[in-house]
């Protein structure tokens, strides 16, 4: 999002950019946001400076009307519109990291208490932002941008190994 991700009271935040924070991050969600394994049609390009070029997140291909998970267990800090925009926002349990998932027509509050799985909203139109629509989520540690996909276990990262499947023959 240009200008930053909301903070909790919805305004556009300061970005921090390059790299990511000294702590890791713990790989603690427990499937993606939408889909099963969405195709990441835009990666995490963290900008070289404050408010400078890049992007903050990863964008999933989804359809509009898809719902949109909880990757983890959490609160939810923020569930409004900013810039036009439905955003919803989770402080993730027991961390001090932040997820945003956008565009999203938010179907939990401020306040509201979810787990992994839960459904807290349905994707939006993306208008020009991706062909054929989006998910763009976000991860933060206090100011700093982070890679949302580190939050995902290397099992839900790689793609399904090849199934071999019987060969069946026709007799005659």
């Amino acid at each position: 999002m240009p200008g930053g991700e909301p903070t909790p009271d919805g305004e556009p935040g300061p970005v921090q950019g390059g790299g990511s924070s000294d702590a890791p991050v713990p790989a603690l969600a427990r499937l993606w946001p939408v889909g099963v394994r969405p195709a990441v049609v835009r990666g995490w390009d963290p900008p070289l400076t404050p408010y400078g070029r890049g992007h903050r997140g990863v964008d999933l291909a989804a359809p509009a009307g898809a719902q949109v998970r909880a990757v983890a267990a959490g609160r939810v800090v923020f569930a409004g519109r900013v810039a036009g925009r439905g955003v919803v926002s989770l402080a993730l349990a027991g961390t001090d990291l932040r997820t945003t998932y956008e565009p999203v027509r938010a179907t939990v509050r401020k306040g509201d208490e979810v787990t992994a799985g839960d459904v807290v909203g349905t994707l939006e139109a993306a208008g020009a932002h991706c062909a054929g629509g989006c998910l763009h989520w976000g991860l933060r540690r206090g100011e700093r941008y982070l890679d949302p996909l580190s939050l995902l276990p290397p099992a839900l990262l790689r793609r399904a190994p090849s199934r071999l499947l019987p060969v069946l023959t026709q007799h005659p």
